[in-house]
C-alpha cells in the first residue's frame, strides 16, 4: 500500500480511550458488511513478523493474529502473498519470499505449504481469505533484497525496469502481462481462495524530476497511442486478462482492486472529486479504475480513504460520496488508515475512525471497510480495537454477496427439536455451504434476514447442536436459522420452535 513507507518510517503514538455503548445500539450493527485487514508481508510488516521465525513460530502467530482479529469481529483476510515478484507459497513461476525464510528461493524447513495452512485457518474461523497481491514490483530494493537465481529479474531481465532504489516488471510487455496471469491462474487452480486482491502500485508513484524508463518499450508497442494513453492502455489490458483468466479457472473467486484515494481531481476533469491530490490513479499510476468498475472487469473497488474527515487535500467525506456516486453497481469497501491513529491532532481523536464507519454506513452502495494494517491493531490505538469489538462489530456480519458472480439460494437446513432450546441442525446436501447462522427478531416484527440480527456465524460443520441458553438474544425474540453458500447467499429463515 502507499502507506508502508510511511508506516515502516513513522513511530506512531498511541492514545488509549475506552468505550461502552447501549445494547440498543450494538443491536443495529448490519448482516452483511464487509469487515477486512490488510495483513502485510513485505518488510515483515504484519507477518511473518521476522525472517527468522520457526515454522512453529509463523504458525502461532498467525494463528494469534487470526484470533485477534476474529475477537474484533472481522470477516475477511487480506494477506500478502505476492510482495515482490516473489512467493509465500510453492511456486514454479516464482521463488519462495525472503520476508519467510530470510532468504529469497529457500523454502521453510521442515517443510510446509504456509497458503494452505493459512486459509484452513482462516476458514476455519469463518473468515473470508483474499490472497493479496503485488502487481509489478520485482524487487523491494536494489541494493538490499535477496534476489534468487530463479527470480525472473534473472531469468527474465530484459523484462524489468529500475526506477528509485525498486526493480519493476515493465507494464508495457505482453510477456509480462501473460507472466502474471499465469500466476494467478496457478494460485486460482491450485487453492480454495475466496479473492484475488491487488493494491495500488500499478505504473509506480512518481519520484521527482525522475521519468518511468519506459521509454523504448512505448516506441515498440505504442501503435500511435499518447504514452499516457498507451500506459493506462496496458493497466487495462492486464486488469481484463486477470478478469477472463480467473472466470475462466474458477468463476467463483472474486477479483477486487484497492487503488489510491483519488481516481482523478476535478481540476482535470469533470468527473473527478473535488480534491487537490498531488498525485492520482489515472493521470500517474495510470489505473483507469472507474472503466474496469464500469466494464466489470473487477467485482469489488477499496479505494485507501487513508485521510481525515475535513482534510483540506483530500476529505475523507468528499471521497466517501464520490465512490459511492461511481460505483456502477459492484461492491465499494473503504480502505481506512487505522495505522495512523495519533499522527496528527485529527487521528488523535478517538472518535474518527467511529465517524467514518457511521457515515460510511448511511451509503447504500458502500458496504464495509478493510483495514491497515494488522500490526496497527495489536495494540488497542484509541480504543477503536474496543469499539469494533464491543459496538461496530458486536455482531457478526456476512461478506455481501455479487449476484452477478452466483445468486442461488441454498437449501434450508434439516432442524430436529431434541429438548428445551436445543437443537440438531444439518446441512442439506450442497458443496457450496460455507456455514450456518443464527438469527433473532422481535416477536412482532415480519421476519426476513434484513431485518433480523445476525447473533452468531458457525463455519462449516457436518451437523451443530444449537442450545438457545447460550444466547441471551433469543429470550423474547424469534429465533431462526439459515445456511450460507460460498457466495454468502443465504437460505430462506427457518424458525426454531
Amino acid at each position: 500500500m502507499k502507506c508502508i513507507s510511511h508506516f515502516l518510517r513513522s513511530a506512531i503514538p498511541f492514545l488509549i480511550a475506552i468505550f461502552t455503548f447501549s445494547a440498543k445500539a450494538q443491536y443495529s450493527n448490519p448482516n452483511y458488511e464487509f469487515r477486512g485487514v490488510w495483513v502485510a508481508s513485505v518488510e515483515n510488516i504484519d507477518w511473518p513478523k521476522s525472517k527468522k521465525l520457526s515454522v512453529e513460530e509463523q504458525k502461532a502467530s498467525f494463528i494469534e493474529l487470526l484470533n485477534m482479529h476474529q475477537r474484533n469481529g472481522m470477516n475477511a483476510i487480506l494477506m500478502q502473498i505476492r510482495p515482490a515478484g516473489d512467493a509465500l507459497y510453492p511456486s514454479k513461476l516464482e521463488p519462495w519470499s525472503e520476508y519467510l525464510t530470510g532468504m529469497q528461493g529457500l523454502a521453510p524447513d521442515p517443510y510446509y505449504d504456509p497458503l494452505t495452512f493459512m486459509i484452513t485457518e482462516t476458514h476455519k474461523r469463518g473468515m473470508e481469505f483474499h490472497a493479496w497481491l503485488n502487481p509489478y514490483r520485482a524487487v523491494f530494493n536494489v541494493v538490499k533484497s535477496s534476489v534468487a537465481p530463479n527470480h525472473p529479474t534473472k531469468t527474465h531481465p530484459e523484462w524489468f525496469l529500475v526506477y528509485g532504489d525498486k526493480k519493476y516488471f515493465n507494464p508495457g510487455l505482453p510477456e509480462v502481462r501473460k507472466h502474471t496471469v499465469a500466476v494467478v491462474k496457478d494460485l486460482v487452480s491450485r487453492y480454495d481462495l475466496d479473492a484475488i486482491h491487488m493494491d495500488d502500485y500499478f505504473y509506480p508513484y512518481r519520484i521527482a524530476g525522475k521519468e518511468f524508463p519506459d521509454e523504448k518499450t512505448y516506441q515498440q508497442f505504442s501503435n500511435g497511442l499518447s504514452k499516457d494513453a498507451w500506459r493506462r492502455s496496458n493497466c487495462d489490458s492486464i486488469i481484463v486478462n486477470l478478469h477472463d483468466a480467473i472466470r475462466e479457472v474458477n468463476p467463483l473467486v472474486k477479483f477486487g482492486i484497492s487503488p489510491f484515494g483519488v481516481w482523478r481531481n476535478q481540476s482535470k476533469d469533470p468527473m473527478g472529486s473535488n480534491t487537490t491530490a498531488g498525485q492520482t490513479n489515472y493521470d500517474d499510476l495510470y489505473a483507469d479504475i472507474l472503466l474496469w468498475l464500469q466494464k466489470g472487469w473487477i467485482d469489488y473497488v477499496v479505494p485507501q480513504l487513508y485521510w481525515e474527515r475535513g482534510h483540506p487535500a483530500a476529505d475523507y467525506s468528499t471521497l466517501l460520496k464520490w465512490w459511492n456516486d461511481y460505483s456502477y453497481g459492484k461492491n465499494v469497501y473503504i480502505g481506512h488508515g487505522f495505522y495512523r491513529a495519533g499522527s496528527n491532532p485529527a487521528w488523535k481523536n478517538p472518535n474518527e475512525l467511529p465517524a467514518q464507519i457511521r457515515e460510511l454506513r448511511g451509503y447504500p452502495t458502500t458496504q464495509g471497510s478493510v483495514f491497515f494494517s494488522s500490526k496497527s491493531f495489536e495494540t488497542n490505538p484509541n480504543g477503536w480495537s474496543d469499539s469494533l469489538k464491543n459496538n461496530y462489530y458486536h455482531y457478526p456480519a456476512l461478506v455481501p454477496p455479487m449476484p452477478w458472480i452466483d445468486d442461488s439460494s441454498p437449501d434450508q437446513p434439516k432442524i430436529e427439536k431434541k429438548g428445551v432450546g436445543e437443537y440438531q441442525i444439518t446441512y442439506a446436501g450442497n458443496e457450496n455451504i460455507r456455514g450456518l447462522a443464527l438469527l433473532v427478531a422481535p416477536l412482532a416484527k415480519e421476519a426476513k434476514f434484513i431485518n433480523a440480527q445476525l447473533i452468531k456465524v458457525f463455519p462449516l460443520q457436518k451437523q451443530i447442536l444449537l442450545q438457545l441458553s447460550q444466547y441471551p438474544e433469543t429470550q423474547g425474540s424469534r429465533t431462526f436459522v439459515v445456511t450460507i453458500d460460498r457466495g454468502n447467499n443465504v437460505s430462506p429463515l427457518t424458525e426454531l420452535k
